[in-house]
């Protein structure tokens, strides 16, 4: 008789085990780093646009006042995790469309024939334009990818990673002005006046180089994409698949039956897209109307207690930008219901609401794998030991005496690893930019220059941290969508995008060494030198 091989397994631990044993470490070693009595003297822009002069020190977490924060406050930390609210919001809309056929037949029908490339190139380059608005494509596009690329007969696990990716490692890159100007570059302007206390930074400064970075930056994606990671994930084994050997052969009277239900079906599916075309136009112009000041009942989505456009419409109090989740909620529900109409999907609405939470079914899972997240995320927050990390590279940037493109490499690195350890760009910003900027106006390297490299160098890593609150939105979904006995782990999950990062770093690094030695504007009149 042949003797088995015995084969051993490693050892996987689940997401949320792994989650647990990191907020544990995390306690244990901000116990230790107390007890040292670590403090970290630093200058920050704080919340007023002042620069101040603070300490930072760390805070344990291994005892009673620990213990009891994490009793106490593990409801409210849960509840206020955004980017759990943030999907839910999305997902009503989406469930609809989805439950109504709008969804699946606007991809059979309007992606035929197009290459896999050109569509991972569109979700990639939509995916990095969503910077603009905060992180409304974490929670849109990672379930939305999903259905498209399993609608396409691929691996639905690749859509996720891909949108994933698109947003985590493009986030300093889109098409105009946005979110991320309304965060940084008062930061940056104040920073700048402890060299220049006149000095201006416009909110168009980095246009130029966020428009190639994020047309760049989607062509590399796909190639990573299409030649890297697909390799790694493999084909999706179809749990529903028919067993074509059991098939009934079909009598005539039924091809001819079928046929016709066939017609029918295209002729129900023709007027359900053009009910949600005419929806979809109706609803971007009532949103767009709402979008423009001064108009009869106009302006319902701008804070007009600002004076500037871009700040009513990306400002911290806008409407448009704290609802645009809702706003595309409602877009994919209204198209749906029309497309329901039209294409007789649905019988009422005790049918459409069934539909629609037969998708949601799975969203338990990820609730439960949000509570974890997020007592990890908050515990760590709460030691301080990211903002001691920040403030410690920040206080090695003062020192250096680097100019050009050592500097610039310096900086971007830097940035980089501060972005594991802090996630929030303006947190992150607030205390590396008193050192950043001056260090690179004494080297005679723009303010503005310094802002871009600090989006390029937080772009490189920004994906690759489960202190990433959107991290887990993408660990449940690749779990979701599993098909595999074991589960998709935190180091699975991460060997997904490994590749992506380690490109579209090098790719970020490029871009930056271009623009400074060529010298071209960065913005409107504003160039890499001062």
């Amino acid at each position: 008789m042949k003797k088995k091989k015995l084969v051993a397994r490693k050892f996987k631990f689940h997401p949320i085990t792994t989650f647990i044993l990191l907020t544990l470490a995390v306690m244990i070693i901000s116990s230790i780093l107390a007890r040292l009595q670590l403090q970290v003297p630093y200058t920050v822009v704080n919340s007023n646009m002042t620069i101040e002069n603070t300490i930072v020190t760390i805070e344990g977490m291994f005892n009673f006042s620990g213990f009891k924060f994490i009793i106490s406050e593990a409801a409210k930390n849960f509840v206020s995790f955004s980017a759990l609210s943030t999907l839910l919001v999305g997902l009503i809309g989406l469930s609809v469309a989805h439950a109504t056929g709008l969804i699946d037949t606007f991809i059979r029908r309007k992606t035929l024939g197009i290459s896999n490339k050109t569509i991972t190139f569109i979700l990639i380059l939509v995916a990095t334009l969503s910077s603009i608005i905060n992180d409304v494509g974490y929670v849109i596009l990672i379930p939305l990818s999903a259905l498209i690329f399993l609608a396409n007969g691929r691996n639905p696990l690749l859509g996720i990673t891909a949108s994933f990716c698109g947003v985590a490692f493009g986030y300093g890159a889109t098409i105009f002005a946005g979110s991320s100007e309304i965060n940084l570059v008062p930061i940056t302007e104040k920073a700048a006046s402890l060299i220049d206390s006149a000095y201006h930074v416009e909110m168009l400064s980095n246009l130029f180089a966020i428009i190639i970075s994020s047309i760049v930056l989607a062509v590399v994606g796909t190639f990573i994409i299409e030649e890297i990671i697909v390799k790694r994930i493999g084909k999706y084994k179809r749990s529903d698949e028919d067993d074509l050997s059991n098939t009934k052969e079909l009598t005539n009277t039924d091809l001819q039956l079928s046929e016709q239900e066939l017609l029918d079906k295209d002729v129900r599916e023709r007027k359900g897209l053009k009910n949600a075309f005419i929806a979809l136009i109706v609803m971007l112009l009532i949103f767009l109307y709402m979008i423009i000041p001064n108009l009869p009942g106009s302006g319902l989505l701008l804070d007009m207690n600002e004076s500037a456009y871009i700040n009513q419409l990306f400002g911290e109090n806008s409407y448009f930008q704290e609802g645009f989740t809702l706003l595309t909620s409602l877009l994919f529900l209204v198209t749906g219901i029309a497309y329901a109409f039209g294409a007789k999907t649905i019988k009422n609405d005790r049918e459409l609401i069934s539909k629609a939470s037969e998708y949601l079914k799975d969203v338990g899972y990820l609730v439960v794998l949000v509570f974890f997240a997020s007592q990890f995320i908050a515990v760590f927050k709460k030691t301080n030991i990211g903002t001691v990390i920040v403030a410690s590279l920040a206080n090695f940037i003062k020192s250096l005496s680097f100019t050009g493109l050592p500097l610039v490499i310096i900086i971007l690195i830097i940035v980089a690893i501060c972005s594991f350890f802090v996630t929030t760009p303006a947190a992150k910003w607030s205390i590396l930019a008193p050192a950043v900027v001056p260090v690179m106006m004494q080297a005679n390297l723009s303010p503005q220059f310094a802002q871009f490299l600090f989006r390029a160098g937080e772009s490189m890593t920004k994906g690759l941290t489960p202190l990433l609150a959107y991290f887990v939105i993408y660990l449940g979904y690749l779990n979701i969508y599993n098909r595999d006995k074991d589960v998709i782990t935190i180091r699975k999950a991460l060997s997904y995008v490994a590749p992506y990062c380690l490109i579209i770093s090098i790719t970020w690094i490029i871009i930056a060494f271009l623009i400074y030695i060529v010298g071209i504007p960065i913005g409107p009149g504003v160039y890499p030198s001062l």
